[in-house]
């Protein structure tokens, strides 16, 4: 009779390895530039995060939670959602290749051509000239003519040619979806308004910070900055939606 084989016990899998959030914060970084860790530790304040947490309270970060904070920030670049309906996408299991792609978000976005410009406060972006806005956007050139007619965009001139940022190329895509429901560039000024008294109200709140001569300070300020806009951002859909529910009813 042979010998019983020896069995030998499986090798135990090794433990994931946890990140801080300064390393999750810098292996984002190359795919989403305006990333910081004061917003990391926003989204979790949202409940859209729940990091383990050491004995010493340090978050540690595993591999599903990096994927996860990777999806938000896509929805939240790509199609502009607010953390609620965000909310809805990961609890249908949405993940980060999948996100542009989800339900909600096609039906948020709808209408929408091709992925939206990474928006940040920090920076305006590339630069585009009115042919390279008119190809991606396809909006009619009396349109965008208007919208800086009514100040909606300005562009900048160099070298005796128009530019438009990043921002702007999307106010234009945004201005070409309305204007298909007869939203003509001057009923656009309602946005510019409110757009402005909104940035007057949250310069008034960071103003210190931002003058402040402490770069540490004034970076932490427009993180902040980025975290109102965001916050306000929601607010202001919030209450359209309360308003539009009366109209509807």
């Amino acid at each position: 009779m042979a010998a019983d084989t020896e069995i030998q016990p499986e090798a135990s899998a090794p433990r994931e390895k946890a990140m801080t959030i300064g390393a999750v914060c810098k292996s984002l970084s190359q795919e989403f530039p305006d990333i910081s860790i004061s917003k990391i530790r926003y989204l979790e304040d949202q409940k859209l995060l729940a990091p383990r947490r050491t004995p010493g309270g340090y978050r540690l970060y595993t591999a599903g939670d990096v994927a996860r904070l990777r999806t938000i920030l896509r929805l939240q670049r790509d199609e502009f959602l607010p953390l609620r309906v965000i909310r809805q996408e990961l609890a249908t299991g949405a993940t980060a290749e999948e996100a542009p792609r989800s339900g909600a978000a096609k039906q948020a976005n709808r209408g929408a051509r091709s992925p939206r410009a990474a928006i940040s406060v920090s920076s305006p972006g590339a630069l585009y000239t009115l042919e390279d806005v008119l190809e991606d956007t396809r909006a009619d050139p009396g349109l965008v003519k208007e919208l800086e007619d009514f100040s909606v965009i300005k562009g900048e001139i160099r070298g005796g040619v128009r530019f438009y940022d990043e921002t702007e190329r999307e106010i234009v895509r945004a201005a070409t979806e309305l204007a298909r429901y007869g939203v003509a560039g001057r009923n656009l000024r309602v946005f510019r308004t409110s757009a402005d008294r909104e940035a007057a109200l949250l310069q008034q709140i960071l103003a210190p910070a931002l003058r402040s001569r402490n770069a540490e300070r004034r970076k932490e300020a427009v993180e902040a900055l980025e975290n109102l806009a965001a916050v306000t951002t929601h607010l202001k859909h919030l209450l359209l939606i309360r308003d539009l529910r009366k109209i509807a009813g």
